[in-house]
């Protein structure tokens, strides 16, 4: 059995990785304020008392816009807290399971990125993010970092939640039509870390070591966030509760949002299908999976 240190455990990934992953050891899971991503002596400190086989790390600064005005605070969390993770693993011959972001990439391509692809982040958020990915591969520990697109779940605050709220306050939605990309199941990208490190059985250090490294790992598929809030509303089992009677297409720009966000940010699985053998389920599936539990 692996000893596992999950740092971030009440957003919506971490939650779900807190039941994907007990059957594989002993997890030691910690989330702000028993964890400081922006305190790295005590990152340090917490590394070598737990003496973990396996950190995974699934905090970060995820609010988009509030990270243009805390700059530091978003490195601080999602670039500087990862990499001194990083540091710490490589010392101890630990496992590192990092995640990142589509945000990354401006959406400029025109088409699905692949991992070798030149990032060009269009905000501070999408920067951080990227400056963690590279602190964690700086450091040379064996590591696992998963980049993904517009996770989702039924917890509080996510877009799935915010749909049907706003469905039961408005008779007319208006949601954006000019940004693509492929939503993705919390649920589902905690089950393929799980399954990716118990592909490791006993040596999950030995087996990663030969396949560490970046991956992209999003729901099959793609759409607009448009197209992905008309399935939530139709997939919702309590139509009855709600007051929309029609959604439009908007662009972007209607909403006066400063904070710019890349239009096609569509990430390539095929390596993570090559070279795990791991097939991210379509996102429309997903999705219906989850209709049973969406709110009412």
């Amino acid at each position: 059995m692996k000893k596992i240190l999950q740092i971030g455990t009440i957003g919506q990934l971490g939650w779900e990785l807190l039941r994907t992953c007990a059957p594989l050891g002993e997890v030691v899971s910690l989330d702000y304020p028993e964890v400081d991503l922006t305190d790295s002596n005590g990152l340090r400190e917490l590394v070598r008392s737990v003496k973990p086989d396996i950190i995974i790390n699934a905090a970060a600064y995820t609010n988009v816009d509030k990270a243009e005005s805390e700059p530091e605070l978003a490195r601080a969390i999602n670039a500087i807290g990862p990499g001194v993770l990083a540091e710490e693993a490589e010392k101890i011959d630990a496992v590192m399971v990092h995640y990142s972001t589509d945000y990354v990439f401006d959406g400029a391509k025109g088409s699905p990125y692949v991992e070798t692809d030149q990032p060009n982040p269009l905000n501070v958020y999408g920067l951080t993010k990227l400056e963690g990915e590279q602190a964690v591969a700086a450091s040379g520990c064996v590591n696992l970092v998963l980049r993904t697109s517009w996770v989702y779940s039924m917890r509080q605050g996510g877009f799935v939640t915010k749909v049907l709220q706003w469905a039961r306050e408005q008779e007319i939605m208006r949601v954006v039509d000019d940004q693509i990309s492929s939503p993705t199941s919390a649920r589902m990208l905690a089950e393929i870390t799980a399954l990716i490190l118990a592909q490791g059985r006993s040596d999950v250090f030995g087996y990663l070591r030969e396949k560490s490294g970046l991956y992209h790992c999003t729901g099959g598929g793609s759409c607009s966030r448009y197209e992905w809030a008309k399935a939530i509303i139709d997939l919702d089992p309590h139509k009855g509760e709600q007051r929309a009677k029609s959604i439009q297409p908007v662009s972007s720009e209607i909403f006066g949002n400063t904070v710019i966000r890349p239009k096609l940010s569509i990430l390539n699985n095929a390596l993570i299908q090559k070279r795990l053998d791991i097939y991210p389920s379509n996102w429309i599936n997903d999705l219906g999976l989850v209709a049973s539990g969406m709110l009412h």
